[in-house]
């Protein structure tokens, strides 16, 4: 037993120095803080010009419009010109001779028109 009581007399030497060693402390890199930011840059060159694109696809044809209003009545013609006058009729038969007139009461002269002086 006197080994036994020992060997923890010795382990416990050992137990109780290792806790009453200090910490080890590592002091971390001190970060470096940026300073002010630099004057800009110079503006770069304009690229080139890019290819011109393919042709588009032909569209779709159209819907067939709706059919039109009936158009408004046209105006009247005028009046014909007038026609050829027609040919002259033919004579007439003689009429039948007429009865004897009775005797007047006196003598009548019938005179002709004069004649227009020219």
């Amino acid at each position: 037993m006197k080994k036994a009581l020992l060997l923890i007399a010795v382990a416990s030497t050992f137990v109780l120095a290792a806790c009453d060693r200090e910490p080890v402390i590592v002091n971390a890199p001190a970060s470096t803080v940026p300073g002010p930011a630099g004057p800009a840059g110079a503006t770069g060159t304009t690229g080139s010009m890019g290819s011109t694109g393919s042709t588009g696809s032909t569209g779709s044809t159209g819907a067939t419009g709706s059919t039109g209003y009936t158009g408004s009545t046209g105006a009247s013609g005028g009046t014909g010109a007038t026609g050829a006058t027609g040919d002259t009729g033919a004579t007439g038969s003689t009429g039948a001779t007429g009865d004897t007139g009775k005797t007047g009461s006196g003598t009548v002269i019938v005179v002709p028109p004069a004649e227009p002086a020219k």
